[in-house]
C-alpha cells in the first residue's frame, strides 16, 4: 500500500514555528489586536490563504497575499527551525517501508519547506518523494494535492491511504477515494477528525501500523 503522510502535526510539530510567524505577519499587516499564539493552533494544517482569511477578517486577495509574504520572511530562515520532530515517527516510518508499504510526503506546506523540513530531521531517505503546494497556492487544497499525486505516480488509489492530523487530510483523501487515517497526536481534535468519517482514528505510530494491516487486508 502507498502511504501519504501530512507533515506538520503529523510527522513534526512545529506549533512554535508556525504560530510566532503567524503573530509576525498580523502584527506587519494589522490593524487589530495581535491574538495568543495558544489560539493560532487551529491554523496549523490548513493553507495559509484560508487561514489568514479568517485571521484577518477579509476576502481581499492583496491583504492575504501580503500576510503570506510577511510569513514566510521570518518563516524562511527562523520559524522554519522552530519545530520537534514527534519522537515514535522515525521508527515508525522504518516499520512501514520494512512492512513493503511505499511512503510519500503530502502536505499544504510549500513543497520548498517541506523539503528542507523533512531534510532538516534526516526524515529524506524514508519518502519516495515530498510533494507540497506551491508558492502560487497551487495544490494547496489536499484534495487537489492527493489527486496531483495519484496522478504523477500513477497510484492504485484502492491501494493508498492518506495519513494526517486534521479533517482536510480525511476529506482531501475521500475525495480521490483512497483511505484515510487520522491521528491524534497533531493539532485536530478527535470530534473534528471522526466528524470528516476516517476509515480509522489511531493515538500512536505502533496504531497506524496495525491499522494500515488491517486496511490493506479489507482490500484483499
Amino acid at each position: 500500500m502507498d502511504l501519504l503522510f501530512d507533515l506538520d502535526g503529523t510527522l513534526t510539530n512545529p506549533e512554535e514555528g508556525i504560530t510566532r510567524c503567524i503573530q509576525f505577519a498580523l502584527e506587519a499587516v494589522g490593524p487589530g489586536p495581535l491574538p495568543e499564539r495558544s489560539s493560532l493552533r487551529r491554523c496549523i494544517g490548513p493553507p495559509l490563504q484560508e487561514s489568514f482569511a479568517e485571521l484577518l477578517e477579509t476576502s481581499d486577495s492583496v491583504r492575504i497575499d501580503e500576510a503570506i509574504t510577511k510569513y514566510r520572511e521570518r518563516y524562511t530562515d527562523v520559524g522554519i527551525l522552530e519545530n520537534e520532530l514527534y519522537d515514535d515517527i522515525p521508527g515508525g516510518l522504518a516499520a512501514l517501508r520494512q512492512a513493503g508499504h511505499r511512503l510519500w510526503v503530502a502536505t499544504s506546506k510549500p513543497r520548498v519547506f517541506a523539503e528542507r523540513v523533512v531534510a532538516l530531521f534526516d526524515l529524506t531517505s524514508f519518502f519516495e518523494k515530498v510533494y507540497g503546494a506551491e508558492l502560487d497556492g497551487t495544490n494547496s487544497a489536499k484534495s487537489d494535492l492527493i489527486a496531483t499525486i495519484l496522478s504523477k505516480e500513477q497510484l492504485d488509489r484502492s491501494e493508498v491511504c492518506m495519513i494526517g492530523d486534521r479533517s482536510h487530510d480525511i476529506v482531501g483523501g475521500r475525495a480521490n477515494r483512497t483511505y484515510t487515517v487520522g491521528v491524534l497526536w497533531g493539532f485536530g481534535t478527535e470530534a473534528e477528525l471522526r466528524q470528516a468519517r476516517p476509515d480509522a482514528v489511531v493515538d500512536s505510530m505502533s496504531g497506524l501500523q496495525d491499522s494500515v494491516k488491517s486496511l490493506g487486508k479489507g482490500r484483499s
